[in-house]
């Protein structure tokens, strides 16, 4: 690589005692489709016994992008990172572990992705080697450009991404001296100050695996005592740059249930009593008095808030009792009560024990369980049939409704009742216990409205679930039945304010709604317009040919026209076979038309009262000039051709001529 090339990417990887994996790891940097011109690896050997310093000697000798640096060994990952950092010229730098891989397209297309929407730190999707536990919330798509409050990136702590590296100078950036959560609180600084981050979703660009051996540091360091440092610092590192708020219990609460609630439970039981009390109790009562506002510990889940509710009261033996015995006491069942549903920790309503029982209180948290068997159109009314249930709920009393809810429209919900009756499939439980949760229900879009119909727009389908009086509320659709049973056509309804086309679809999510108006699918075109003439000064005549689709449907097509205040005029349209199938030839007396901007628009009504329509528009061609006639033979009027919109549709500007200002443009005045 010439001396004053920039890299694109610096790819930094710590290595200590890393054989045999460690050769994997740097071919897989080498062999990106990025280029080795474009790549600088640079390997920190941390001090090895096994040969791994000459292992990765060897390889520099065959690959000029490899650069080896030889240090002592420290203890940890982030010190040889640290050096990599010292030594990177790209303009980007991407952390590769010695026991991991890259994707041979990882690195262009990450780069690709920072680049194109100007990010500072770029997600690549991570994939399991030997069962090695990963992220996947965030790699459901790709994301082009988004943030750690809109996404599920936050979840993501490892340093395995690629960063700017002038986000990482900006901040200087470094990593703790720690063996264990030194890498939590770089990314987390480095997100909290990323102009954007972006995802690639649709690529395996990382492997994660576990040593042959299993040293790696996240299992040989994994006790409280290498965890309690880094800890402390993501917590500070969080406050440092947000200010109290939703924003920074939204980040803190990733912490809290994670380098706080799980460690604590987990880890603590195994340390000797002593340890426990004297030297880890205190700091983790110290963060859940510090960093647990009252907001953060309403959105936690019930075992998490016993926790911090201990902790804050300063109740060690209490604390350690319940994470000793937390595997048994999550399997406990629960109660009912009032509306809502509590877990029945041995701790609730021991007055004893005097907890809160916003401590115990799950109802928002459990699961439900629903299935769509059936969804079919009876004329125009579209009925759904299914079970819906809330876990350990019992289905007494259910009175689920259901819920249309209109996108990106601030509008009140639409509320819907629905039949209880006997599930038509079996369900778990003992007994009786879910027997009723099977529902029946009818969505009319005529007058589904309180009596009026549904608005124009694409509507989501909710069920708000409840039985003895708990109300859950979820989409619905996403778990259904296979095949035409729960796949219903669009319909054509009647409505108070006229016919309107109905399309039930689902979502790239799996979830059920309804489009009304064919606002997002259209129909194809039932035709193709292919000129548009003059055949008199006052008569525009439309020919074109017909699909085969709308040739096997037969339905009759027809020229309209309208303005924007609901005048509207149509003619027939004749049709006749042609050489290559179906012609059709439409004439619009121009005269007919009152002054305004008229749109022209094909329609073609499919047979059968409830068929949908297939529109469409009639394009603006250049070639066809403005005409100017006279209106009951004195007046004169002109139509002036203009191309409306995206698809450039032909609209008619339609005015009575100024006699005047013609005579006065004639004579230059």
């Amino acid at each position: 690589m010439p001396a004053l090339s920039r890299p694109r990417v610096s790819v930094i990887i710590p290595a200590y005692n890393a054989l045999p994996e460690l050769t994997r790891a740097v071919t897989s940097a080498m062999d990106q489709t990025l280029g080795q011109d474009r790549v600088e690896i640079i390997a920190v050997d941390d001090g090895s016994t096994d040969g791994t310093g000459e292992e990765l000697e060897r390889l520099a000798r065959t690959c000029p992008a490899l650069h080896v640096v030889h240090q002592e060994n420290s203890g940890c990952a982030g010190v040889p990172r640290n050096t990599g950092l010292d030594h990177a010229r790209g303009d980007f730098v991407f952390f590769l572990d010695s026991d991991d891989y890259l994707g041979p397209d990882a690195l262009r297309r990450m780069v690709a992705m920072a680049d194109a929407h100007g990010t500072d730190i770029v997600l690549g999707k991570i994939a399991s080697v030997g069962g090695r536990a990963v992220p996947r919330a965030v790699f459901q798509r790709n994301q082009p450009r988004t943030d750690i409050f809109s996404s599920h990136a936050y979840l993501t702590l490892g340093p395995w991404k690629l960063f700017r590296r002038s986000l990482i100078e900006r901040l200087h950036l470094r990593f703790p001296p720690y063996r264990n959560c030194e890498d939590k609180p770089f990314t987390a600084a480095a997100y909290l100050n990323a102009s954007g981050i972006s995802v690639v979703a649709d690529y395996d660009c990382y492997y994660v695996r576990y040593r042959e051996n299993r040293t790696n540091l996240t299992l040989t360091a994994a006790d409280l005592a290498h965890r309690m440092d880094g800890t402390r610092l993501c917590f500070e590192t969080v406050a440092r740059y947000l200010e109290p708020g939703p924003r920074r219990d939204q980040i803190m609460r990733r912490h809290v249930e994670w380098e706080l609630c799980g460690p604590l439970r987990a880890l603590l039981p195994r340390e000797s009593e002593q340890a426990a009390r004297e030297r880890f109790f205190p700091e983790f009562r110290h963060w859940a008095s510090t960093w647990v506002t009252d907001a953060l510990f309403a959105r936690l889940g019930a075992p998490d808030r016993l926790l911090i509710h201990l902790l804050r009261a300063d109740r060690f033996d209490d604390v350690l009792t319940v994470a000793r015995n937390a595997g048994a006491d999550e399997r406990r069942g629960h109660l009912v009560d009032k509306g809502r549903v509590y877990w029945l920790h041995p701790f609730f309503r021991d007055h004893a024990a005097a907890v809160p029982d916003i401590c115990f209180d799950v109802t928002d948290r459990l699961p439900v369980r629903h299935h769509l068997e059936a969804a079919s159109w009876h004329g125009g009314v579209l009925r759904l049939a299914g079970h819906a249930y809330v876990e350990d709920v019992d289905s007494l009393d259910p009175a689920t409704e259901i819920v249309l809810r209109k996108y990106r429209a601030d509008r009140p919900e639409v509320r819907l009742p629905t039949t209880p009756c006997l599930s038509a499939h079996p369900l778990p439980g003992e007994g009786r216990r879910y027997e009723m949760a099977g529902f029946t229900a009818e969505i009319d879009p005529a007058t589904a409205d309180g009596g009026a119909p549904l608005e124009r727009g694409l509507w989501n389908i909710y069920l708000d679930v409840r039985a003895q009086g708990v109300s859950r509320t979820v989409r619905s659709g996403n778990r259904r039945e296979g095949g035409e049973v729960t796949h219903p056509t669009r319909r054509r309804v009647t409505t108070s304010q006229g016919p309107v086309t109905v399309v039930p679809y689902f979502t790239p999510y799996g979830n059920l709604s309804l489009d009304v108006g064919e606002v997002a699918h259209p129909l194809d075109p039932p035709c193709q317009v292919l000129r548009t003439i003059w055949r008199t000064r006052s008569t525009l005549l439309v020919g074109g040919r017909l699909t085969e689709e709308a040739e096997r449907d037969g339905g009759a097509l027809r020229l309209r026209a309208e303005t924007g205040a609901g005048a509207v005029h149509e003619v027939p349209v004749r049709t006749e076979q042609g050489g290559s199938g179906t012609v059709f030839t439409a004439g619009l007396p121009i005269g007919r038309l009152g002054e305004g901007c008229w749109t022209l628009t094909l329609i073609m009504e499919g047979p059968g009262e409830d068929a949908p329509r297939r529109t469409a528009i009639v394009p603006y061609f250049d070639r066809l000039a403005a005409t100017r006639w006279l209106r009951f033979g004195c007046r004169p009027y002109y139509a002036k051709p203009v191309a409306l919109g995206p698809a450039r549709a032909l609209g008619l500007e339609v005015a009575p001529l100024k006699v005047v200002t013609g005579v006065r443009r004639r004579l230059g005045r």
